[in-house]
């Protein structure tokens, strides 16, 4: 008895101890907020227009197209631009930035590939070498800003032109194989902000060149993250406030030996980008996961189905992507593949059938397409099925969207409705799941007990319960995990804490992907 008082009053005093913590550090955040914060803000915006002259002047009659020899004026403007972004980096908090490695001149390595990209503070080591970036062309044109862009030539990439992005590479690989004349090229193949747990799929824009480059890594080491910048979390300017507000703030950046690669890395950019990161990634003591951000829109899309965690379309996606399935175009392809599919009235098809209706050859990952819809292992499927999954990857918030195509392919033409098994082969298809009961959404949406349901019908009875899969497929099929969203103690913001399953693929509706959590 004595024993259990003592360790209440331990555990009380604990709580007093927590609650006194998060007292002191709001306390602390309130005094910042009016005392450090504008003071900090203040000298950020004044470094910025005292750069701004400078940069203007060095841009002046500059060719966009080729590099003229740097006189002795435009080297000196170089390193004042350096010493000004310095000291703004230092009013921020950025006192100390630890610098390992070596970097490597433009003539050894044209490009810098640097990770963990995790938020806008990531902007240190470009204002610390005054490379290159890509960025997007409406950047060039903001008031201040632009010309401070403009000043590190960039490779501007246009979002409303479609040639944009062969463009793009096809600079990147003009500068980088000029043999250290154009300025380095720092670029985040991520593609993305993620929370640094892990490095995510690296897009090959970087590697397509085949020179040499030279990875770089960087880490935040504080013990309060405040840094994180992704789509899912704080705002620009909650990250900017509560960061100015800390009165010290550490950043390292670690350049690794250059990585020359291989006749086939020459040849497959894929692989030289894989290996690549996997050498990043052991530097940085996180894991790698083959999934991207793509994959993660498709987890997180906010539409009338939401996908449990142990979803194979994230396989699926991966594989489209591989496949070079993914159209600019998807509306009009799926309504293609769609009217196609409901020709077949059903047919099943076999591998070869399927090659042709996709108009590619048959190989290895042709095959793992081909068995993640061969639910009964009988070496036949039904291509409705994959124009369902294929239409919910490519427009994953457009749920009514995919259902209304799945009905029509699955409709009967003399009433234009489906049955209840109709309808959970499509569903299950559409969440990417092995098996789904649809008996209580069926009857409920089927309220004249006719065996039939008509699209109308189906979207009449999700206007009316805008929640329908949690009540009527969640709760009535418990082997459903709700995902991809699981909170955690961890208090980083961001997305990726990876746990992925590997091995062969064996079927979309069985489980390949053990968990996707957003944290």
């Amino acid at each position: 008895m004595h024993l259990t008082c003592q360790i209440k009053r331990y555990i009380l005093g604990i709580n007093k101890l927590l609650h006194l913590i998060v007292y002191f550090s709001f306390l602390q955040l309130a005094v910042m907020t009016v005392t450090l914060f504008p003071i900090r803000l203040l000298m950020a915006a004044f470094m910025m227009l005292l750069a701004w002259p400078f940069a203007f002047l060095a841009t002046v009659g500059r060719s966009e197209d080729s590099v003229e020899p740097q006189c002795f004026w435009r080297r000196l403007v170089d390193i004042i631009l350096k010493i000004i972004m310095r000291v703004m980096w230092f009013a921020g908090g950025f006192h100390w930035i630890s610098v390992k490695g070596q970097r490597a001149l433009p003539s050894e390595a044209s490009i810098l590939t640097l990770a963990p990209h995790s938020s806008y503070f990531d902007a240190i080591p470009v204002t610390m070498t005054m490379s290159s970036i890509v960025m997007k062309a409406e950047s060039k044109d903001l008031l201040l800003w632009g010309t401070l862009i403009k000043f590190i030539r960039p490779v501007f990439v246009s979002r409303s032109d479609q040639n944009s992005r062969k463009m793009t590479v096809e600079e990147i690989k003009r500068r980088a194989q000029s043999g250290g004349e154009w300025p380095q090229i720092m670029i985040f193949p991520e593609g993305t902000c993620t929370n640094r747990s892990c490095l995510i799929t690296f897009k090959p824009g970087a590697f397509i060149p085949g020179v040499p480059v030279q990875p770089v890594v960087i880490r935040y080491p504080n013990k309060l993250d405040t840094i994180t910048w992704t789509w899912q979390g704080p705002g620009a300017f909650k990250i900017l406030w509560l960061t100015l507000c800390q009165l010290h703030n550490e950043f390292e950046i670690e350049f690794l030996p250059i990585y020359t690669p291989s006749e086939e890395e020459k040849k497959n950019p894929l692989l030289f980008a894989v290996n690549v990161r996997r050498i990043m990634a052991k530097a940085l003591g996180v894991p790698i996961t083959d999934y991207s951000f793509e994959d993660c829109q498709l987890a997180m899309a906010e539409g009338q189905l939401r996908l449990p965690v142990d979803t194979c379309l994230l396989e699926f996606a991966k594989l489209v992507r591989r496949l070079g399935l993914k159209s600019k175009n998807p509306e009009k392809d799926l309504l293609e593949y769609g009217t196609r599919a409901m020709k077949l009235e059903g047919q099943k098809q076999s591998l070869e059938d399927f090659a042709q209706f996709l108009d590619l050859p048959v190989s290895d990952m042709l095959r793992d397409m081909f068995a993640l819809f061969d639910e009964h292992e009988d070496n036949r499927i039904d291509v409705r099925e994959y124009v369902i999954a294929l239409s919910v990857a490519c427009r994953p918030a457009k749920t009514m969207d995919t259902l209304k195509l799945a009905f029509k392919m699955f409709e009967s033409d003399n009433d234009g409705a489906i049955t209840e098994a109709e309808l959970a082969v499509i569903l299950k298809t559409a969440l990417g799941v092995s098996r789904l009961s649809v008996s209580r959404l069926f009857s409920s949406i089927d309220s004249k007990d006719t065996g039939k349901v008509t699209y109308d019908m189906f979207k009449r009875f999700v206007e009316e319960n805008p929640e329908f899969d949690e009540e009527y497929l969640y709760v009535v099929n418990p082997q459903l995990q709700r995902g991809p969203c699981i909170a955690t103690t961890k208090p980083a913001n961001g997305i990726f804490c990876p746990d992925f399953s590997d091995g062969k693929t064996d079927g979309l509706h069985k489980n390949r992907i053990k968990r996707f959590i957003l944290i």
